[in-house]
């Protein structure tokens, strides 16, 4: 029997009225999103023909805030399939003469758009928006986080755990260690979320004292040293620094910062020998993390951006019930 291909296989097993963190989520819809991704991985990158599940939809690319992974991948993804897309510029738009996030959304709503990925540098902006939308009359638009303040960046999160899954798929096994900027990242907050609800059997932070985070989920350890971090490692995702987020957080310049934290051949050999380096982009090389890291070969930083594409996918066909 011939198995069937990406426009069937896996069939569509979730529905989701919105994704704004992975709260959305269980394990099994998890999961799920996850299968689908893989499963259109292919289309996603280009090398097979396009789908036609959301022929005739309008997704919105709706950002407040700089991006060329998330929004390139968010605009393929739809595209690759056969939704149209629009792509907003805040800086071109009339937010800049005051209007605000909600009347932005209810003028596009307007002219017949179904669905809006949003990404907006206040930590509740993407929260408080899907709320108004639940309040509102038929038809549907839901909303997608595409990157929330220092919250949440839960799609961010889905392509992450593909990739460590497609390399290593006995989650429980597995370590991971997240190290750099923990206070101001969403994608940490989001990642810590997702891996322990699938079942990822240790997960580790590290970042100087000025870069922790009080907010995390228990039974995440806690490290003040990279190097503690990365013993025996499985999986090392590196954080950029967000400078543009720190207000009153003090932390070294880049050639100090990558002195005692950035990721070096020397310091990626005390994790397991078959460990993957990850970073969510964009690099900081020689601050974050050495160049001959990035580029090595346990790096997957490149399989993380083709991974986008086919886990927002997979998102754009669950909301839009495809």
């Amino acid at each position: 029997m011939t198995p069937p291909g990406p426009t069937a296989s896996p069939a569509i097993r979730v529905a989701l009225p919105q994704l704004c963190d992975i709260d959305d989520l269980d394990r099994d819809r998890a999961i799920a999103l996850l299968d689908r991704a893989d499963a259109v991985h292919a289309v996603a990158l280009g090398r097979a023909p396009a789908l036609s599940s959301l022929a005739g939809r309008t997704v919105v690319n709706l950002f407040f805030e700089n991006s060329t992974r998330t929004r390139t991948s968010f605009s393929l993804a739809a595209r690759r399939l056969g939704a149209e897309v629009v792509d907003f510029h805040a800086h071109t738009s009339s937010a800049g003469k005051g209007e605000s996030l909600l009347d932005t959304w209810a003028t596009l709503r307007a002219m017949g758009c179904d669905a809006f990925v949003v990404r907006h540098a206040d930590d509740h902006a993407v929260a408080e928006l899907a709320r108004q939308t639940r309040l509102c009359e038929r038809p549907h638009s839901p909303i997608i986080n595409a990157g929330s303040g220092r919250h949440a960046h839960p799609t961010q999160a889905l392509l992450d755990a593909l990739t460590i899954r497609q390399r290593k798929p006995d989650l429980a096994s597995l370590t991971v260690a997240i190290i750099g900027d923990i206070r101001h990242s969403r994608v940490a907050r989001s990642n810590l979320k997702l891996l322990q609800l699938l079942g990822v059997g240790e997960l580790r932070v590290a970042a100087p004292p000025a870069l922790h985070a009080e907010d995390l989920p228990a039974g995440v350890h806690r490290f003040e040293r990279i190097e503690p971090a990365l013993a025996g490692a499985d999986v090392v995702m590196m954080l950029r620094l967000q400078r543009e987020r720190m207000g009153a957080a003090q932390v070294a310049d880049g050639s100090e910062y990558f002195r005692d934290w950035g990721l070096t051949t020397e310091r990626l050999a005390l994790a397991a020998a078959d460990a993957i380096v990850m970073h969510p982009g964009p690099i900081n090389r020689e601050v974050e993390i050495a160049s001959d890291v990035a580029d090595g070969p346990q790096s997957v930083i490149l399989a993380q951006v083709g991974n986008g594409v086919a886990v927002r996918m997979a998102v754009l066909e669950a909301v839009l019930g495809a």
